[in-house]
Parts: C-alpha cells; structure tokens; sequence
C-alpha cells in the first residue's frame, strides 16, 4: 500500500491525532505521551504524518526560518514506526520537509538541523552534504558555532551543552529527538555508531546534528 504523506500547521492538529501520535511512540519508539506532544504544538509550526491506508507510520515536527539570515529546515521531535517500511517513511517524511524548504528558500543552500539519540536517524541526512559531527572531521570553529545556535533554538540551557561533542546532557527526561532506528542496525558503520557511545540513555542525553542540502539538490523534490 502506497505511504500518503502531509504536512500542516500544528495548530490543525486534533485531539485524535495526537492520541495516535502517542499510541505510535508507545509502540516501541521513544514514549512521547500526549501531554509532551501537546506542548510541541505551541514550540513548532509545521508537522509532517505519514500514514499507510489509514494507519500512522511516522510524523515530524518542524520549521522553516532563518537563523541569523541563513535558510534552515529545523526538525524537532519526530517518530518513525519500527515496521519493515520504516526507510520508506523516513525517506517520505524528509523529502516532504526538503519540498517545503524548496518552496520557501528556492535558489539557496539549505542548513537542516536536529536532535537525535541513535545513530539510525543519521540515516535522514543522505541527501545532506557537509554532516555535523561526522567521524574523523575535527568541526571548525564556524560550525561548532552552529551547534550552539541550534541548541539555543531548540531551548537547551548553554551549561547543558558540550560544543565540542555537540552533546546535550540530558534532565532525566526523554530526549526531544528525531527518533528513527535503522531497520539493519549492522551495516550502520562503526565510526558513526561510536559517535553515541558516550552518551547516557537513562539520562536523556542526545546530539545535535546539522547538513547542508545544496540548492542544485533541492530542485529534485520540486513537484
């Protein structure tokens, strides 16, 4: 069956979508309950559902802005549901988001910026150039300034923030992250899976991490 996908403001969001939303995380993602994804609704504009008939497989929470005069799509919290499908729905989930970055920014490089606990949701950034952190690249001082701007955006206090890891310490809370594992964990390569190793689950601790999707790739999504 064909993956269906939207995106609309938040605010059109039901009281029924977010309870399906919620039933989708308890199912064997991040458990984000209602309360949690009622609150995004006022933190973030856009939200992205991908749905197979008429059940839910993936949503993400997102914005388009500018941060300092740059272009930039800005994913929060997102779900890809544990199913054979799951590449499909995160391929669908980012190309619609890459879409709208078309739409609002056409002609420009577009920075995409998010937060995330398992190196599988590296596996959204394919069409992205220029990934921040990557192994074996020592970050510059320009982008670990990025890194510290996107935390800021994302409201994480600077003391939690470790710009040289580009790691949030986690309050004990579930992380706010774009949550995707990959459907064959065992071909993820080892330099980027060793990039999470230190990072404290049980605390809520995550990674912010940034691309570039080039002007010229863009155009691939028009239409």
């Amino acid at each position: 069956m064909a993956l269906d996908v939207t995106t609309k403001d938040c605010t059109a969001l039901s009281d029924a979508e977010l309870a399906e939303m919620a039933d989708l995380c308890a199912d064997g993602g991040i458990c984000y309950e209602i309360g949690t994804l009622s609150k995004q609704v006022a933190d973030w504009v856009l939200v992205t559902q991908v749905r197979e008939g008429n059940r839910l497989r993936g949503f993400s929470f997102s914005t388009l802005e500018r941060i300092g005069g740059t272009p930039c799509v800005l994913l929060g919290l997102g779900e890809v549901k544990r199913t054979s499908k799951r590449d499909s729905v995160l391929k669908a989930v980012i190309a619609d988001n890459l879409r709208r970055a078309l739409m609002a920014f056409p002609d420009e490089d577009v920075l995409i910026g998010t937060r995330m606990a398992d190196p599988g949701a590296f596996e959204a950034f394919k069409a992205l150039v220029d990934v921040i952190p990557r192994p074996g690249h020592k970050a510059s001082g320009e982008e670990r300034a990025w890194g510290r701007r996107l935390t800021k955006r994302f409201g994480i206090e600077a003391d939690r923030y470790d710009d040289q890891v580009f790691t949030i310490t986690g309050d004990g809370a579930e992380p706010l992250v774009f949550d995707h594992v990959s459907l064959k964990p065992e071909k993820t390569d080892a330099d980027v899976a060793a990039q999470f190793d230190h990072l404290d689950a049980t605390r809520g601790d995550c990674m912010v991490a940034f691309g570039w999707v080039m002007a010229e790739e863009l155009l691939k999504y028009n239409g």
